[in-house]
């Protein structure tokens, strides 16, 4: 081996020696109180360190264990803890001067607890303002202002979510944030991301800072927003007891001064389910939205807004508040001459299946709807309304053929619907339809309400008006001993008499059972059906007087009257005739 090589050998082995023995020789942890105090004075948190070391490899000074303590109003435990940091500093000023300038900070699995009290406001809402313990609170400003750090990183961390009302927390997982030249008194930019619960993720790019030093929940921003995947029964936005649900992404710009944020960008609701009972939903409804939030009052304002499902559009505006764990709206939603077609994959969100083998191909859909309540109970009422509608592949004829004197009517396979309008008040629990108004021209006139359940199930009382010469053609068709002695008094009342009924047709009362998969009509015969149809009848006149006397029995309470209108009525509307 030549000497210079020798040479060479010789102070890499030097060198090798230094960058093992330096470490040693400097105290770094005499350093520690001095770290803890800058940090304190910076943060207005206590801030605790563990065992320092030094790398003279990485630059960089190593802590066992963080602690920043949280603020005493929300919490005595800790704010952030973390088992490792990594604090890089310039070595020459270490090694020489004992000096320690930061040039980045690197915090491996740190835990952090974000809380929000009764008046909205965040336990980090203090840091870096004037929260610092007292015996370094002098300086607090002045130090934070000084504060610079080249490169701030938090990787795979995880934050705790909750209120201090509360012992409901959200966890999300993994947390990684980068920021570079940060500095408490200038605007700084930031990478963040955070996984969700469900496996979804949520990520922010932009600039953050400066920042404020009264509330750091204030600190402005103008940044990107992404949410991809989030599962709303996750994060308890909608009640996953009751089974509600659906998978939110979202795309939105986010610029915030002055304590006024506002939000615009696009949101995409997908597989909704927003009532129990309901099925997840087949399109996804799209919000294009533009709103205005409040950050110390903790209320909003929806502006003009549009939501989308297929070509349908809706115009929807409100507002909106903080409240303990839950926002709680008030939204009002205007949707007219809507296309049904587009709708119908969005129905079994809302608990509405159409009759299995059945699909709308026609017609325009209204609604006026005002929805309102915390977002995991929200409560619906309003208007809706088809009109010109068709639902293929349902024949309403076959389904009202337990009711006799319905039986025959011909309403095809396909059935068109002139107008069906009704209200409605729909909750997590189901749906209620009252003053509901059905025209059908095959039939006639279908009014009544009820309700959806949970489950699917139906429960509906209807008076169906019908048509004369439906009933006239429906009575022959039917024949049967019964349906013919009832036929001649129920012709007469509804040919020479029907001129002085200004409906020109029978009322039928019906019940609606099963499921809207599946809905079952049957007659319903009774003290209330007796009094309709005696009430009918006299408006018909002529010919009925037996008829109507026997209707009297019944509405009053006659045994013997009832039993002998029982028999008629009973094959008339599907039942069978009673041996006497």
């Amino acid at each position: 081996m030549s000497s210079k090589l020798k040479w060479v050998a010789i102070v890499v082995v030097v060198l090798l020696a230094v960058l093992i023995i330096v470490p040693f020789l400097i105290p770094v942890n005499k350093f520690r109180p001095t770290i803890e105090q800058k940090a304190s004075a910076s943060l207005g948190r206590k801030v605790e360190l563990g065992n320092l070391s030094l790398s003279i490899l990485s630059g960089s000074l190593g802590i066992d264990n963080l602690s920043i303590a949280d603020d005493p109003k929300f919490n005595n435990g800790p704010f952030l803890t973390a088992k490792s940091v990594k604090v890089g500093v310039e070595l020459m000023p270490l090694i020489f001067s004992q000096q320690v300038n930061v040039t980045g900070i690197e915090i491996v699995n740190p835990q952090v607890t974000l809380l929000k009290n009764p008046s909205g406001k965040w336990n980090f809402s203090s840091i870096g303002g004037n929260g610092a313990p007292s015996s370094t609170s002098g300086g607090s400003n002045k130090t934070a202002e000084s504060l610079s750090i080249k490169t701030l990183e938090l990787k795979n961390g995880q934050i705790t979510l909750g209120t201090t009302t509360s012992q409901k927390r959200t966890v999300y997982t993994p947390v990684n944030l980068t920021a570079h030249d940060v500095a408490m008194n200038d605007s700084f930019p930031v990478e963040f991301s955070m996984g969700l619960p469900g496996g979804g993720t949520m990520k922010i790019d932009g600039k953050v800072g400066p920042v404020d030093q009264k509330d750091a929940a204030l600190t402005p921003q103008d940044v990107k927003l992404n949410i991809s995947n989030l599962n709303l029964a996750s994060t308890g936005f909608l009640d996953p007891s009751m089974g509600l649900g659906g998978i939110v992404d979202m795309d939105a710009t986010l610029v915030s001064q002055g304590g006024a944020m506002a939000t615009k960008g696009t949101m995409k609701l997908s597989k909704a389910v927003l009532v129990a009972g309901g099925r997840a939903s087949g399109v996804p409804l799209t919000l294009d939205f533009d709103t205005k939030y409040d950050l110390e009052k903790g209320t909003g304002v929806i502006n003009p807004s549009v939501a989308r499902i297929g070509n349908a559009k809706s115009n929807l505006s409100g507002t909106y508040k903080s409240e303990g764990d839950a926002f709680v709206v008030d939204l009002k939603v205007d949707g007219q001459n809507l296309p049904a077609t587009d709708l119908e994959a969005f129905l079994p969100a809302l608990g509405i299946n159409l009759p299995s083998g059945s699909k709308l191909t026609a017609g325009t859909l209204s609604a006026n709807l005002h929805i309102t309540g915390p977002t995991d109970k929200l409560v619906t009422d309003g208007t809706i309304g088809l009109f010109n509608g068709k639902l293929a592949g349902f024949n309403l004829g076959s389904k009202m053929a337990a009711v006799g004197s319905l039986a025959g009517i011909k309403t095809g396979n396909d059935l068109d619907i002139e107008k069906f309008t009704s209200n409605v008040h729909m909750a997590p629990t189901g749906l209620k339809a009252d003053n509901m108004d059905l025209v059908v021209p095959s039939l006639g006139t279908v009014v009544g309400g009820g309700t959806l359940d949970s489950k699917n199930n139906m429960n509906f009382n209807l008076v169906a008006t019908v048509n004369s010469s439906v009933v006239t053609a429906a009575g022959g068709a039917a024949g049967g001993a019964a349906t013919g002695a009832l036929n001649s008094a129920l012709g007469g009342a509804l040919g020479g008499g029907a001129a002085n009924c200004k409906n020109g047709g029978i009322k039928v009362p019906l019940q609606v059972h099963g499921t809207t998969a599946n809905p079952q009509f049957t007659p319903d015969v009774g003290g209330a059906t007796a009094s309709l149809l005696k009430s009918q009848l006299s408006c018909a006149g002529g010919g009925t007087g037996g008829l109507a006397t026997g209707l009297s029995g019944v509405a009053g309470g006659n045994p013997a009257a009832a039993g002998a209108l029982n028999n008629a009525l009973g094959g008339l509307l599907g039942g069978k005739k009673k041996k006497p």
